[in-house]
């Protein structure tokens, strides 16, 4: 993330404007209640499904994906990480994130999917920080990064994707138009070795990573981008 600099360039930044542009930043990213930052419940030995992104909005194809992999999977719970802000689009375009986190909670509709804004909390813009910290502060959780096929044909360009892989098993979802092209992206062929037969999809939360899986099956061809567009 660049730093905040001052609005002028002719004249030498002040501490005190600094400090405070770059408060405000983080204001922006972290308006919301602080309850919605909070983790959700867990216990020792749960398999927990994480499913990040911005849901800008959430729609059914987030729902269907979570439902994919907790019966695929036998998961006990999906979180859904409401991200505030991916580092890869255009910032410009996000609802704000109490919205996003209200929206995607009334669309989920199922006891089993936590939605949390935890990545707002801990100051998080990187998927593999928020591993990082999830892992270090649950141990005993069982947790998998869940991710659709067309995330898994530009995962190469996710900071530090390797790192991501080594710390939790991967689950890969079906998505129209990937079925295909996600097996051959960069980021597969490196952890070829690594993939789980989908036969085989029920033993990966408890396996050490990398390990990766990919899920055929009914697809869902919503996107958020087309739902903001109309189309």
């Amino acid at each position: 993330m660049p730093a905040v600099r001052s609005a002028s360039s002719s004249s030498p930044p002040s501490s005190i404007g600094s400090t405070a542009a770059a408060r405000r930043g983080r204001d922006l990213l972290t308006a919301i209640p602080l309850r919605e930052t909070i983790l959700p419940p867990t216990a020792p030995g749960l398999r927990i499904g994480l499913y990040g992104g911005s849901f800008n909005p959430a729609h059914a194809g987030h729902r269907h994906v979570s439902r994919t992999a907790l019966r695929r999977l036998a998961l006990d719970r999906v979180w859904w990480l409401v991200t505030p802000g991916n580092p890869l689009k255009d910032h410009r375009l996000l609802a704000p994130l109490p919205e996003r986190v209200a929206q995607a909670r009334a669309l989920a509709a199922d006891p089993r999917i936590a939605v949390t804004a935890v990545e707002a909390g801990i100051g998080s813009h990187y998927t593999v920080d928020t591993l990082r910290w999830l892992v270090r502060r649950r141990p005993a959780v069982h947790f998998v990064w869940i991710m659709g096929a067309d995330s898994l044909g530009s995962l190469h360009r996710w900071r530090r994707f390797e790192e991501i892989l080594s710390l939790m098993p991967v689950a890969v979802i079906d998505r129209p138009g990937h079925t295909l092209k996600a097996p051959s992206a960069r980021a597969a062929r490196a952890f070829a070795a690594a993939r789980v037969p989908e036969a085989e999809a029920s033993t990966l939360a408890g396996r050490q990573p990398p390990a990766w899986t990919f899920l055929h099956g009914p697809r869902s061809d919503l996107s958020s981008t087309a739902l903001r567009s109309g189309a």
